[in-house]
């Protein structure tokens, strides 16, 4: 190697080779129109796969798809899932007193939306949502079968396009 430098290296270190290089990389996407999303007034599509806040579906008669089999709670990487079955329940149609999510311990890995044999519980489009407290992040049966007449067309639509991939 030596003190011998080639005249590509030298061009390089002192005739700013480097520098003017780099500099026409600006210039030429300079004068490109803007790609940025204005957030809050422009939104980017979401994927149909999207996971996002979880959502407690419903059939079409308004009962409760949720058949308290607890595989969800199982599955649960988080252990984010806690869920008690209503002792006034059937064995034919057993039902749940009690489905609490943690939000701020889930992962949003989606496990609890793979196996649920009936679909119940999904991961819906809303990744805006934000609590102030630790203990509003529970999300409680109420919340999330809100949450499923608040999202329930874009979920449909979701489940319809995902279909062909489960």
């Amino acid at each position: 190697m030596g003190l011998h430098m080639n005249l590509k290296d030298w061009l390089g270190t002192f005739g700013l080779l480097d520098l003017f290089s780099g500099m026409q990389v600006t210039l030429r996407h300079m004068f490109k129109p803007r790609i940025t999303i204005e957030y809050p007034e422009q939104k980017t599509p979401l994927s149909p796969r999207f996971r996002g806040e979880h959502v407690l579906r419903r059939h079409t008669d308004g009962s409760e798809r949720c058949v308290a089999c607890k595989l969800c709670e199982a599955v649960c990487p988080a252990q984010a899932i806690y869920i008690e079955i209503d002792p006034t329940s059937t064995a034919a149609q057993r039902l749940t007193r009690v489905y609490d999510i943690d939000m701020a311990k889930c992962i949003y890995c989606g496990f609890c939306q793979e196996a649920c044999p009936v679909d119940a519980i999904v991961m819906g489009p809303n990744f805006e949502f934000t609590e102030e407290t630790r203990a509003a992040m529970i999300y409680r049966k109420e919340k999330l079968l809100a949450n499923g007449v608040r999202f329930g067309a874009r979920i449909d639509e979701n489940l319809r396009l995902n279909a062909k991939y489960r």
